[in-house]
């Protein structure tokens, strides 16, 4: 019997969250395809997205959802390489 590609509802909800812990009196909260990121400082909360559309473009660049990421191994490439 042929595999199928398993569909974003097959493989359950994934999420990448980002918490800023140095506020400023200011709430931010960003969402984004498989991220939230929520508080900080407006520095932090820009180092946070910057990090996430990088680890989503690592994802992209891998051809994989965040779902489809196998292993913590796998999942610690991809933050490794993002983080460059």
């Amino acid at each position: 019997m042929p595999t199928r590609r398993k569909s974003k509802r097959d493989l359950g909800a994934s999420v990448l969250v980002g918490v800023g812990l140095d506020g400023d009196g200011e709430t931010r909260i960003t969402r984004g395809r498989d991220f939230v990121l929520a508080g900080g400082s407006k520095a932090t909360h820009e180092r946070m997205t910057e990090h996430a559309i990088r680890f989503n473009e690592e994802l992209d660049r891998r051809g994989i959802a965040l779902q489809e990421v196998r292993s913590a191994e796998e999942l610690r490439e991809i933050v490794v390489r993002a983080w460059r």
